[in-house]
């Protein structure tokens, strides 16, 4: 069984960014900037909003990092946005989701600039990435796309199944796993909540990527001999054999699932830490003009 590792993967690529943001300096060049607009106190938030400074400074970017009171108004954070849009320092910008009730994600998500929108989530960009146009593509997404691309994980006329349909995750998934290049190439089956017979459909994937958000839902019995498994969950639960009192566990039931399948990302150092570091791709490509010419 291969283990996919993304914490080492991640770690790589991170590499591979800092040599070409070093080489950008040399030449007298400016160094990729990405803003984070942080709203609230939400810890989760917090930590992931930190994650990614740190990760900056090791690639050596610049980031600006703006906090807002979670009693901001919509129309405050929709100024903020365009201050950062028309800053021509700035190469990248993510709003840190989930953002308070009384504002629209989707206002907000509209507002940002689609040559800035390195989260891959506005309109233009997600119509790009379905059209196979140069794209900023979502962060997660392009992170599993990267991992079975240096994993030599074959494609090809396999049929891959995706559990969950979200904007985020699975509905781009989808569509990358479907188009004509590699990793892609696949006979795609989109799956979801109210799918029926469900476990008859995983059985039949070469590739199958979960993304359903429920602890351990995947089991032994879902999965085909020699399948490759990519598992997106990511769960806290208690654990009185821990220091923290809790562990981390993903939507696929690792132990039984792994003895059966030919490759699968562990929980954690799997999909996660793939997704700054393909933040921080889309920000090289911003500030090098590579997906929108400058």
């Amino acid at each position: 069984m291969l283990l996919i590792d993304g914490k080492k993967t991640s770690e790589e690529i991170k590499s591979e960014i800092g040599a070409i943001v070093a080489q950008i300096k040399e030449k007298g060049g400016k160094a990729p900037h990405l803003a984070a607009i942080l709203v609230g106190n939400d810890g989760a938030s917090q930590t992931y909003v930190g994650a990614k400074v740190k990760a900056c400074e090791q690639v050596g970017f610049e980031s600006t990092l703006v906090r807002l009171e979670e009693t901001v108004t919509e129309e405050e954070l929709l100024k903020v946005v365009e201050e950062i849009n028309q800053n021509d320092e700035i190469d990248g910008l993510i709003v840190q989701l989930p953002l308070p009730k009384h504002i629209s994600v989707e206002k907000v998500t509209n507002k940002i600039k689609p040559e800035k929108d390195v989260d891959g989530f506005t309109p233009a960009n997600v119509g790009r990435m379905t059209l196979g146009w140069p794209a900023y593509v979502a962060a997660t997404p392009y992170g599993i796309v990267e991992l079975l691309k240096r994993y030599n994980i074959e494609t090809a006329g396999k049929h891959c199944v995706v559990i969950g349909r979200s904007h985020i995750v699975g509905s781009p998934m989808s569509i990358l796993m479907a188009r004509n290049e590699y990793p892609g190439n696949c006979t795609v089956t989109l799956t979801h909540s109210r799918t029926q017979n469900l476990a008859e459909i995983t059985k039949t994937a070469d590739i199958l990527i979960v993304a359903i958000g429920k602890p351990e839902f995947v089991t032994a019995d879902m999965v085909k001999e020699g399948a490759t498994v990519i598992d997106v969950g990511i769960h806290r639960i208690a654990d009185t054999s821990k220091k923290s009192g809790f562990k981390l566990i993903g939507d696929v039931k690792f132990d039984e699932v792994a003895a059966k399948v030919a490759a699968i990302t562990p929980v954690p150092g799997g999909v996660g830490p793939m997704t700054i570091a393909s933040l921080l791709y889309n920000t090289l490509l911003a500030a090098e003009g590579k997906v929108y010419s400058k």
